[in-house]
């Protein structure tokens, strides 16, 4: 599939969810800013979607990324994040959000698995209580040690 073909508006995304559900797919679903992509969210990804028939990425907008991690963030604009992420072979859908976390975008989605990282516990997953009384499952998945963002931006930073 074309990358440009798996990137979906907040608005478009829930209608090919029903598709995928009218056919008996698991949905799962994660997010994030995806800022610079490393082996710890490719590794992730691929677990996530291991988990069930179609991935479905949340990530966060420009305007969000700077709201949460600072002035400084994001590295890479939306077009970048979600493009990288679309062309990943784990990755069914991209969607852009603007709020600070995703509550409303999995309200409207509906996904059958809700995951995060493994630096995050299932209860401390937003969206995980809609989730859970929806009959779906949450997940903390393997985090991959060394590998982050925040590590990256600082050896960038270091090597100046």
């Amino acid at each position: 599939m074309a990358i440009a073909n798996k990137i979906f508006s907040f608005k478009d995304a829930p209608s090919k969810i029903r598709e995928w559900k009218a056919d008996h797919k698991k949905i799962v679903f994660t997010n994030g800013c995806f800022d610079l992509i490393h082996i710890g969210h490719v590794l992730y990804l691929e677990e996530a979607r291991s988990l069930g028939d179609i991935l479905v990425i949340g990530v966060n907008s420009d305007g969000s990324v700077s709201r949460l991690k600072g002035p400084n963030r994001p590295i890479q604009d939306a077009y970048n994040r979600t493009h990288i992420l679309a062309a990943m072979e784990s990755v069914d859908m991209v969607i852009l959000f603007d709020a600070d976390d995703p509550l409303e975008l999995i309200q409207a989605i509906k996904p059958d698995i809700l995951v995060k990282g493994g630096d995050w516990r299932p209860d401390q997953i937003v969206g995980s209580d809609f989730v859970l009384k929806e009959g779906g499952n949450v997940m903390s998945l393997r985090f991959v040690e060394g590998y982050s963002t925040t590590n990256l931006e600082q050896k960038i930073k270091n090597s100046k």
